[in-house]
This record gives structure tokens, sequence and C-alpha cells, in this order.
């Protein structure tokens, strides 16, 4: 129940806060619908089966179930596609992957709009209340936008353990709000039949497939839902979903419907217009509380998501902190925090108000949410053996939705829907070129390399001086002598009593049990080939790992040894592999990305870095 209670901090921020904007959004959006009963109903019946669709089936009962090892989010269900086994399936599973990584991409474009939307709808609040507060909706919003970013380093543990008790009140507030209306005009329940969906549609055409664009707005915390899994577990959030938030969510929202029943005026501002005049600036309050919390959903799957990525190999070594001794999955990501904090507040300078937002929302996560069906289908075929069939019952009512749902937000990218598309192409150019990029220099590493059992054979005849000590020369994959190495031998003309080649790997797993981390080869003369694996949650770890390796012929010193780094100056070039300013793009990124020694936790004073230049 504890857990269940921090994940209503976290996981359920940015879907919880929906009901400030989303009715309000499906008849002022540009589609502009009239409010009347019918329309009123039919809204409010694509609501709820949007909700029991998208949310309680599809994720909470489906896709989560697609857990990596615990982990959740595109980038780990991604990660779950079954290994090429012949040249058809390596094209299909590289078509996949880059799939995977777009809907990667789009959910940071996402993550900047979540925090924006949900502070500024909350703050607009004190419009409702007093309207000569409205020139201080922007600079309150950006405060408030600000300070969540600042407190980030405390963790999601902490954060959640706030929030949680907090979002109980949230939701317990929305059901009692919504109820007080319900009571009044308890006929608009008839709304959870799909019937008056269906008559929506067929009474208002066109229109009423635009309003799917803002519908759509109830459901985009689902993704986030997902990916922030590996913070508290499956169990714990379908326990939050079912018991609290799905039926606060709903009692508010036709609580909303009942009262434009009534007073179809009330739609500027349905969710305020439903409380009290004593109650609305408590209400403001708790509604701007609630949103920061919905901006954490995003920010903590943004963290998760940049790990992952980093460890797969998909961008650079980023600094990441660990906000928790019991929870490996609670991180801080500094960079990826200050990145997301300028573009919020970007944004609300850009577009001023919650409705100009909404019309940028959507076009990105409905996209996402249709990437993550087609990759359950194959995880669903490939790892779980469904048969092709029920594979595809399932899999096609899920898509049919995702699509509608996308299909109705394309009409937005003209009134800002085009920005998170731009930031999910760029991200996206950004994970490509990395991972090509680091393709290309292991390549040009590979040519000419010594095999290591040549180098060592050819010491043999003329031993080199040996001096005491252990050195560790860390290269990517085992097998070739490494360049630092040689280097060194070169240049200093000895090599110490050890030799350690360090290899570092990185499985499609989130974690690598500790007995299975270290593989030893003994090369003879003193030499030995390590090879140390861990997943891509994993903390690596290399002294601690090197001294916990049990293996009798190796025992390791950490204070006795040296770790030599090969540190590659990239030369881009017109030579084949990438377009010049992708290597150009590379080369910049590799620059700046964080030391190998720090991201590997080596001791800085024991580090040698030897340069070589490469070209690509």
């Amino acid at each position: 129940m504890t857990a269940a209670i921090a994940a209503l901090g976290i996981v359920f921020g940015d879907i919880g806060t929906s009901p400030l904007y989303a009715l309000r959004e499906s008849f002022l959006g540009h589609q502009g619908l009239d409010v009347t009963r019918d329309n009123v109903l039919g809204i409010l019946s694509l609501i709820f089966w949007s909700l029991v669709i998208v949310i309680s089936v599809k994720y909470l009962l489906l896709v989560m179930r697609a857990d990596n090892d615990g982990e959740g989010g595109i980038l780990a269900l991604t990660a779950l596609i079954v290994p090429a086994r012949n040249a058809t399936s390596t094209r299909r599973r590289t078509a996949l992957i880059l799939i995977g990584l777009f809907g990667t991409a789009l959910l940071y474009g996402d993550g900047m709009i979540t925090p924006a939307i949900s502070v500024l709808s909350a703050v607009e609040g004190v419009q409702v209340a007093t309207p000569v507060l409205e020139s201080y909706v922007i600079p309150i919003a950006v405060v408030i936008l600000v300070g969540l970013f600042m407190i980030q380093h405390r963790g999601t543990g902490k954060i959640g353990s706030v929030f949680g008790p907090v979002m109980v009140v949230w939701f317990a507030v929305l059901a009692l709000l919504g109820v007080s209306h319900i009571i009044q005009h308890p006929s608009v329940l008839a709304a959870l039949g799909p019937g008056y969906a269906v008559a929506f549609f067929a009474r208002n055409a066109g229109i009423g497939f635009l309003a799917l664009g803002s519908v759509f707005l109830v459901v985009t915390g689902g993704e986030a839902l997902y990916a922030d899994m590996g913070h508290f577990g499956r169990r714990p959030i379908q326990l939050g979903w079912f018991a609290l938030v799905l039926p606060a969510l709903l009692l508010n929202y036709f609580g909303q419907g009942a009262l434009l029943i009534v007073d179809p005026a009330a739609i500027d501002n349905p969710f305020y217009r439903m409380a009290p005049a004593w109650a609305l600036i408590p209400l403001v309050l708790l509604a701007t509380m609630a949103t920061v919390i919905a901006s954490q959903a995003l920010i903590s799957g943004a963290f998760s998501l940049t790990r992952q990525a980093v460890q797969l190999g998909y961008l650079p070594r980023v600094r990441v902190e660990h906000t928790s001794a019991e929870e490996i999955g609670q991180i801080y990501v500094p960079s990826v925090n200050y990145a997301l904090m300028v573009a919020c507040v970007g944004l609300v300078f850009g577009f001023r108000s919650s409705g100009n937002l909404a019309a940028a929302y959507g076009v990105a996560v409905t996209a996402t949410m249709a990437i993550t069906t087609i990759l359950f289908f194959m995880v669903a075929r490939d790892r779980w053996r469904w048969s092709l069939p029920v594979s595809l019952a399932v899999v096609a009512g899920l898509m049919v939705v995702d699509l509608s749902f996308f299909g109705a937000n394309l009409f937005k990218i003209p009134a800002g829907g085009w920005f998170p598309l731009v930031i999910g192409l760029a991200v996206f150019t950004v994970l490509t070129t990395w991972k090509r990029g680091r393709q290309l220099v292991a390549a040009r590493l590979r040519r000419g390399r010594l095999p290591i059992e040549r180098f060592i054979a050819s010491i043999a005849g003329n031993p080199p001086h040996r001096v005491p000590g252990t050195a560790v020369y860390m290269f990517p994959e085992p097998g070739p002598t490494p360049p630092a190495l040689l280097a060194n031998l070169r240049h200093n003309e000895v090599l110490h009593e050890r030799i350690v080649l360090l290899a570092v790997q990185i499985a499609e797993v989130p974690r690598v049990p500790a007995a299975r981390r270290a593989s030893v080869h003994d090369l003879g003369d003193d030499f030995h080939q390590v090879i140390l694996l861990f997943g891509f949650q994993d903390d690596p770890d290399v002294p601690r790992a090197l001294r916990d390796i049990t293996t009798p012929e190796f025992g390791f010193d950490p204070g006795d040894a040296k770790y030599f780094l090969a540190r590659e100056a990239v030369i881009p070039t017109k030579r084949p592999g990438m377009a010049l300013w992708r290597d150009r793009l590379y080369a910049l990124m590799h620059r700046n990305t964080t030391s190998a020694a720090q991201y590997f936790g080596l001791p800085a004073e024991d580090v040698i870095e030897l340069g070589i230049q490469v070209e690509i």
C-alpha cells in the first residue's frame, strides 16, 4: 500500500490532472463543438471508453506484462525484440529497433509539453477566482516550474513520499466535486453506454473526428505510466489505478458533464466552475500542487529512458546520480533535467496558455502509443508465442483506437503540433547518429588490430621490462590488443607485472546478477582477459566488479592497479559511412561526453589516458 501511495505521486500525476483541461478542450478546441446535451453525453462516452481501452486494458493489463526484468518504457520494450536468426529477421529487427527509437525520441517532446500545460492549466484557475490576477499567470507558472526542476536531485522516492499523500487528497477532491454534480443530474451516467459515442460520430461527422484530438488528452499519461514502472513495480501501479485513480477521474469527468448540461456557459472552465466560490482559491492551490506532481511522471520517465539509451549505446555517456540506496531505478540525470527546464519555460512564454499548448499536445504521444502497440505485437508473437489469430485480434483492436487518435491529432500540426515532432526528429537524429558513429569508430579501430595472442607471442622472444603492479587496459571488445597497451609499450618500453585486458559489455536486460557479472580468461604470461557484463539499468562500477571476482587464479587489488584508457579524437571526413554533417555532429557529442573514467567509477588518480586519432 505504501508503494501504491508513493506511485500516485509519480506515476499518475499526468493523467490525474487532465480533468483541468481535457473536457473543455473537447468543445473549445479548433473543432468548435456546440455544448448540447447529446454532444456532452457523446464526449463523456468517448472519455469513458478511452480510459478503459487505452489505460486499463492496453497498458495496465497487456503492455505492462511486457516488462524487461521489471523495467518498462518503449526502449525497454524494444530491447525485448527477439535477436535476429537470419538476414530477413535481421532487417526486420533493425526496422523495429528504429521504430522503437523514434517512439523514444517522441517521448522527450512529450516530456517538455506536459509540465508546461499542466502547471499553466492549474494557475489559470486564479482567473476564475479573480480576473485581476490574469497578468500574473505566466510568471507564477514559470516560478513553479523552475522550483520543480530544482528539487529533482532529491530523487523520485523522496519526492513521491511527499507527493503521494497530496495526490490522495487530489483524487478524493476530484471524486467529491464530480459526485456533487452527478447527484443533481444522474442521467449523465447514461453516457457509460457506447451507443452515445457511436451516435456522436453519426451526428457530427468530421467535427466529431476532430474532437478525438482533444478527447485524447484524458489518456496522455499512459506512456509515462509504463515508462515509470521500474520505479515502483507493476502491482502498486495497478492497485492505485483501479482502486482510486480511475473511479476519481470518471466521477469528475461525469460531474463536469452534468454541470455543462445544466449550464453550457460553464464550458470556459468547467473544472473550476464545479467548485463553490469559497473553495476556488484552495482548489487552485491544490490543483497547482497536483500539476507540479503531474510533471514528475514525464521527468522521471525521461531520466530512465536516458540511462537506458546510454547503456544500450544510443546516447553519449552522461552523469547519472543514484538517489536511493534501496531502489536502483530511482535516478537523477542533471543534463536532462536542465534541458527539460529550459524547454518548459520556453513553451510557457511561447504558447502563453494551456489552450494553446493543448493544440500542440497529442501528436507525439499518439505516435508513440501506436509504436508501442506494434512492438507489443512482436513481443507477444516471438517471446510469448501467442498464436497469430489471437495476436492480430488483440492488436488490431488497439491499433484502431491508436490510429484514430493519431489521425485526429494530425490536424493539430499547424497550430503547434509541429513542436514535439521537431523535437522527436532531433532526438532521433542524435540517437541514430551516436549509434552509427560508435560503429564506425569501432570498425576503424578494428582494422589492422593485432590479436592479443599474437602480441603475447611476439614479446616472448624479447620480453620488455616488467614493473610492479597491475595495469588494466579498457577496450570495448575482447580479442584485439588495446591501442593503449601498444602505445604505452611503444613510448615507455615497459609493461606491468600483471596485465588485465578489460571489456565492458551491456546486455539487453535491465540487470545482470553478480554471479554472471564477470568472465576471466588466463592468456598466459600474467595476461588476463576479463569481460564484465552489465544490464542497461546497472551501475557500471568497474573497480568493485573487478574486486568481486572470485576466480582462484585472478586476484585484484584496487590499490595496486592503474587504468589505461584510449581517448579517441574523432576527425570528421568524407569517407563512406555517414554524411559529413552527421560525422561532425558525432564528433561534437564525442568531445562533450562524460569521461569513461568517471562513468565507470575509476579512481581519477589511477587513470592514464592515451590519445589516438580516428577518422570517420
